[in-house]
């Protein structure tokens, strides 16, 4: 269920993306990269995310706010960084870039990336560890992620 929930919150994020911020509108929406995009959601999002917060539970169980804050620590410090990399290189490799094309989108992109996660997911983080049931986890994740998603695949797509 969570796989496709972040597939579909993915290609959502696409659409916003293309309409809203890229104005393309309807005629000049392109299908295959809402696609793509989708697909990124059900293969890479959705499970990654998923596995990483029963890991992460189990590192570090329980739900009290030291414990909100050493998983936040934990899944912006050492999470976030890794997961945002692989989603620009393989948001790349599937645009059709060559490795070294994606390397310099990667280099170009990568930290203000960053910088915008950090502005966005810590209090979230915060939130969902300690109020958030584990299996509810992801979903509060997918739902705030919307407005992510629209960033990353604006950000990402970006040639």
């Amino acid at each position: 269920w969570a796989v496709l929930v972040a597939g579909a919150l993915m290609g959502a994020g696409d659409v916003i993306a293309q309409q809203l911020v890229e104005q393309r509108g309807l005629r000049q929406h392109h299908c295959p990269r809402t696609l793509k995009m989708m697909a990124i959601g059900f293969c890479f999002v959705g499970p990654v995310v998923g596995n990483w917060y029963r890991i992460l539970d189990r590192l570090i169980p329980g739900s009290t706010k030291v414990v909100a804050v050493k998983k936040m620590v934990l899944d912006q410090g050492g999470f976030a960084p890794c997961f945002l990399g692989c989603f620009l290189a393989i948001t790349g490799a599937m645009n059709g870039l060559s490795v070294q094309d994606n390397w310099s989108k990667i280099q170009q992109d990568y930290m203000d990336a960053l910088m915008t996660n950090y502005c966005i997911w810590p209090p979230v983080q915060i939130a969902n560890f300690y109020f958030v049931p584990l299996q509810h986890r992801l979903a509060v994740v997918q739902c705030v992620a919307i407005v992510w998603n629209c960033y990353l695949s604006w950000k990402a797509n970006r040639m």
